[in-house]
């Protein structure tokens, strides 16, 4: 039987730029009033809403951590904005920062025990270029295949496409030259990318990955205006988007994976190493963007390091266990408070 969350609810959101009040959704897995930091989960997309990411809900169970789930505005549950598709100066990072604020405020969660952040893709973008501002109460951080800049992000893709089959780039590079991106040729191809890089399961996709691309499709205003046509093809509001100069600001213990086959490659994870303080970075072998989600053992995996890393204590951190690359560990162990 899934596990069912403790509360549901929404939150005001209120956006100066829009003439009605907007809402957030969020689900809540377990007692914000355990004495835990609780775990908020930031979904990527952008627009992708939480569902695919409910697998981390049993963190409260495996590791009394309560989780906090949220859709961003304008996807899923939360208020939907199609007026401003293609409004790039609205979607823009210091919405989403304003957002995530008001759901810490809601819910109360800057004081007391704190809480944690898990951010996946896109989510972990925000919740980088969230943590380098210090915010009140966050305790650790998570950094699930996470990149550190667009221009990273999209040198990355490229590498990765060309180690695709001749036929398939060819393919792609045809119809993006006639910006026709729903054609069957370059669906068939785009979906050779994703079993290979987005999430490496068999069928693809997965059941819990559904919601996700329903809603990437229903309603594109914020991943089309943010990122573009397509996962390989960037036109939109990220373009330009960097967090490097800032992560050296990032206080707290955080720890970052990418899959070995990742969207997001090693050249946008790396950053992250490298400038962040106190940071453990962990790549999954044999896994894509959505380890989470894929089979062989590697979802426990995943949920037992990320549940591990937020519930080790000062020098208890120990390893991160069998069937797992370790990167590098850069003054997280022994000095996790």
């Amino acid at each position: 039987m899934a596990l069912q969350p403790t509360t549901k609810g929404v939150i005001p959101f209120k956006i100066a730029s829009v003439d009605e009040t907007c809402s957030t959704y969020y689900k809540i897995f377990g007692a914000l009033s355990c004495g835990s930091p609780p775990i908020v989960v930031i979904h990527g997309g952008p627009g992708a809403g939480h569902e695919y990411l409910l697998p981390f809900a049993s963190l409260w169970t495996s590791h009394g951590l309560p989780v906090i789930f949220y859709d961003q505005i304008g996807c899923a549950s939360s208020t939907h904005l199609p007026q401003k598709a293609g409004d790039k100066s609205f979607w823009q990072e210091d919405l989403f920062v304003a957002e995530l604020d008001n759901l810490l405020d809601h819910l109360q969660l800057r004081d007391g025990p704190g809480y944690h952040i898990l951010g996946q893709s896109w989510g972990g973008m925000l919740g980088a270029a969230f943590a380098t501002r210090r915010p009140q109460g966050l305790q650790r951080l998570v950094l699930a295949s996470a990149l550190a800049s667009k221009e990273l992000s999209i040198r990355g893709i490229q590498l990765l496409r060309k180690q695709l089959p001749l036929e398939t780039q060819q393919a792609l590079e045809e119809a993006e030259k006639r910006a026709d991106y729903d054609s069957l040729p370059y669906r068939d191809a785009l979906a050779i990318f994703y079993r290979k890089h987005l999430c490496r399961v068999d069928p693809f996709p997965p059941e819990e990955l559904l919601p996700c691309l329903k809603h990437l499709t229903e309603d594109k205003t914020v991943y089309g205006t943010m990122y573009g046509p397509s996962t390989l093809t960037s036109t939109g509001s990220l373009l330009g988007w960097t967090c490097i100069p800032r992560l050296p600001n990032i206080a707290v213990p955080t720890l970052v994976y990418n899959g070995e086959y990742d969207t997001s490659h090693d050249v946008g994870t790396t950053p992250f190493f490298e400038n962040i303080p106190r940071v453990r970075w962990i790549t999954f072998p044999d896994a894509g963007h959505m380890c989470h989600l894929e089979g062989g053992g590697l979802r426990e995996r995943v949920l037992k390091v990320v549940g591990d890393f937020l519930r080790a204590k000062r020098g208890e951190e120990g390893g991160v266990g069998e069937g797992v690359m370790e990167r590098g560990d850069k003054g997280v162990e022994g000095v996790i408070e």
